[in-house]
């Protein structure tokens, strides 16, 4: 296996940022004009307890060098706010109501964004502008190595801009910031925040806390962790599918008539589960510390930080997990059946620089760079299965333009390893570097907006002696138009292209997650994708509308497509190439009703749908029918109340069923939830002290979220009641 170089190469790198400035100043967050997404009320922290509101004109972007960033139609920002409203260990599940957005809701602890249908390699996972450096697009099974619970914020981009950050992006960018490199030195002694929680339906308990702390001035030192410890997850009605239910109970019979009278009552018991999630609990653990020193217009920042998760994997019906016994929230494991369980862990070091280039054509740059050594072992019972090992480093520089703009270059290396039975990718090696730039200008009245990206992607497998080299060309271009009355229409056209990753490439052995015997291509070609987005931002007074249309005609769209056969009693699925299409839109509106002083009553409305086809001639030996797992038309509506110190949040989510879906996919039908929100801030000083009383799905209804693996075996939680503190000086 190919040694990465990693440590040397951020060594070199700390070196070069240091030698090349007299001192370096802190990567700042730009402020740029909103388009009025629905969670703009991450504008600052002096509005971050006001769930009201939404930011005006100004939204913290973290990308530098746009002053409108048009590109970012369909970005969202979440605050601490909706965090604490949203809260769950797994990111994909505190964003799932942002429009647009999905999870992969495999397990309680492992849920992964999915954003416009798309999952895994077309996502990109951050850590304030680097990747995770974890093996979650890997397979849905995996975690996503991050504790949402620090998070500062949470920006979501979809559409071209996301091509800024990877050609692993095409379907958008998930960038969390936290605060392990602090932004600035307090003005206070200390800053603190803190979170804790408490809910019914997991027995969640979880603590949180970051603490700031100033050291002169022009050095401030970070320290935080993270604690959350849940059980088995309630739920209404039983665990199985109507569908899969049926066809165990028929087995059931088939034993009983062949004389198996206790393999029928096991099905039975199977079957009739219900209550609960059997080895859904989970227990994770954080620590991270930091500083950044400030001299004039320049910074240098590091961190040092640690990710620990123990979850357990629920087993599907018919594969050697166990099973809890029928029960009012109480399971005991059947002697001689093993449970499937994960434990991972992560060791992190960054550094983020800026070095003030004066007023000449580049203003500043930026810096940043991170190592990542990742383990993550599966278990079955107490004997160790596969044991996955990733070593990651990866660095970003960018000149930002004083006219506003950014031209800058990305370097990642990923070393990857899994041994085991189920080992079902052998060990390779991936090598990328990329330029890119983002510009923008006036044209006669219309905002021109364009970005490229040039990338080489080399991936290799010394293993089965295999190595692939790929060129990638990635280009946006946007039009806007502004009204005199601040409503922009835009119109965005871009090409995107995708390496296939090692484990397109070389997969060959059984995926117990996802209950297939994958076989990958080592011949697949680049996949690559036109696209065109129109979108309007508008504001009617204190009203905001949002709206974004996109359409994506992909060329080679890699899938894993069932050939009918079976290995090792696991069915066959290959990876194939296709064309396709994703066409769909987001929605949303904000329209205060009541706004007297002491009253305020605003209704917030969301809508997103997406369809998605391969468009092979089956003559011709081509695939057509529908890409599995898209989530169905979904609409969300809420009002928030406030009255002083108090606020009030009810929301009604309405999941369309999904018919629309690939061979051997499951439907799955609808569902509504209805939530409730009560928040009270009870210093008037400080209005980010908030007590916090949710009731989520208060009619206890059963909801399969159809981009799930396991959605015919998995459903979303019961009734929950969840109680929080989140505190802030």
């Amino acid at each position: 296996m190919k040694t990465l170089t990693s440590r040397l190469a951020l060594t070199t790198a700390l070196t070069f940022v240091i030698g090349t400035a007299p001192a370096l100043a802190q990567s700042t967050s730009q402020t740029s004009e909103a388009d009025g997404s629905q969670n703009d009320s991450a504008a600052g922290d002096d509005d971050e307890g006001d769930p009201h509101y939404r930011g005006g004109k100004d939204i913290i972007v973290s990308a530098e060098g746009l002053e409108q960033l048009d590109f970012l139609a369909g970005k969202a920002v979440v605050n601490a706010a909706d965090i604490q409203r949203n809260l769950n260990g797994q990111i994909g599940e505190v964003l799932a109501k942002l429009p647009g957005v999905s999870a992969s809701s495999f397990a309680p602890g492992a849920s992964r964004p999915i954003l416009r249908g798309f999952d895994g390699e077309r996502v990109r996972v951050l850590i304030d502008g680097l990747g995770t450096a974890d093996v979650s697009n890997t397979s849905a099974d995996h975690a996503v190595s991050i504790d949402p619970l620090t998070a500062q914020r949470i920006e979501v981009l979809r559409g071209p801009a996301s091509l800024l950050y990877g050609s692993q992006a095409i379907g958008g960018v998930v960038n969390v910031i936290d605060k392990r490199i602090p932004y600035a030195v307090p003005d206070e002694d200390f800053h603190l925040d803190a979170l804790v929680a408490a809910d019914t339906a997991t027995d969640l308990l979880t603590a949180g806390a970051s603490l700031d702390v100033p050291v002169g001035e022009n050095f401030v030192v970070h320290v935080d962790g993270s604690w959350r410890d849940t059980g088995n997850v309630e739920i209404p009605g039983f665990q199985l599918s109507d569908e899969l239910r049926a066809d165990i109970l028929a087995g059931a019979d088939e034993e009983e008539a062949e004389g198996e009278f206790e393999e029928a009552e096991e099905l039975r018991e199977t079957a009739n589960q219900r209550g609960f999630l059997p080895n859904s609990g989970t227990e994770t653990w954080t620590v991270n510390g930091g500083f950044t020193a400030f001299l004039g217009e320049h910074s240098i920042g590091a961190s040092v930080g640690y990710y620990d998760t123990f979850y357990g994997l629920i087993g599907r019906p018919g594969a050697e997990h166990a099973h809890g016994e029928e029960g009012e929230g109480e399971e005991e494991e059947e002697e001689g059946e093993e449970i499937v369980s994960i434990g991972l862990e992560q060791w992190r070091a960054d550094m983020r620089a800026q070095i003030a280039l004066g007023d000449g054509f580049f203003s500043k740059l930026n810096v940043r760079a991170g190592y990542s050594d990742y383990t993550h072992t599966e278990f079955e019972g107490e004997e160790v299965g596969t044991v996955f090992d990733t070593e990651s480093f990866e660095a970003r520089a960018e000149l930002i333009q004083s006219s506003g703009g950014v031209i800058g270059a990305q370097y990642t290396a990923r070393d990857f390893s899994a041994i085991g039975e189920e080992a079902f990718v052998p060990p390779n090696f991936t090598r990328q570097i990329a330029l890119f730039t983002a510009q923008e200008f006036d044209l006669n009245g219309i905002q021109i907006e364009a970005a490229g990206r040039y990338e080489n992607v080399d991936v290799e497998s010394d293993v089965l002696g295999l190595e692939r080299n790929f060129d990638l060309f990635s280009g946006a271009l946007s039009a806007i138009l502004v009204t005199d009355g601040g409503t922009r229409f835009g119109l965005t056209g871009s090409r995107a292209e995708r390496a296939p990753a090692g484990e397109e490439l070389f997969a060959n052995g059984p995926h117990i997650a996802t209950q297939a015997f994958e076989f990958g291509d080592p011949d697949l070609d680049v996949e690559s994708a036109w696209g065109l987005e129109a979108f309007v931002n508008a504001g009617f007074g204190k009203t905001q509308l949002n709206v974004a249309v996109f359409y994506q005609s992909f060329d080679d769209f890699i899938f894993l497509s069932p050939t009918g056969e079976e290995e090792d009693d696991l069915p066959v699925f290959v990876f194939l190439q296709e064309d396709a299409t994703f066409f769909g839109f987001e929605a949303d509106l904000l329209v205060p009703i009541v706004d007297n002083g002491e009253f305020t009553l605003d209704a917030d409305l969301r809508a997103e749908y997406v369809s998605a086809d391969l468009n092979g001639d089956p003559a011709t030996g081509g695939i057509d029918g529908n890409v599995p797992r898209i989530p169905p038309v979904s609409l969300l509506g809420a009002l928030d109340a406030g009255i002083g110190a108090f606020d009030v949040r009810g929301e009604v989510e309405w999941f369309a069923s999904q018919n629309d879906v690939a061979e051997f996919e499951a439907e799955t039908d609808s569902f509504t939830l209805v939530n409730l929100a009560v928040a009270w801030r009870p210093i008037p000083s400080n209005q980010s002290v908030t007590l916090m009383l949710n009731a989520d799905n208060l009619f206890d209804v059963t909801g399969r979220r159809h981009s799930s693996f396991t959605k015919d075996f998995v459903t979303l939680p019961g009734r929950n009641f969840r109680a929080s503190v989140r505190v802030s000086f």
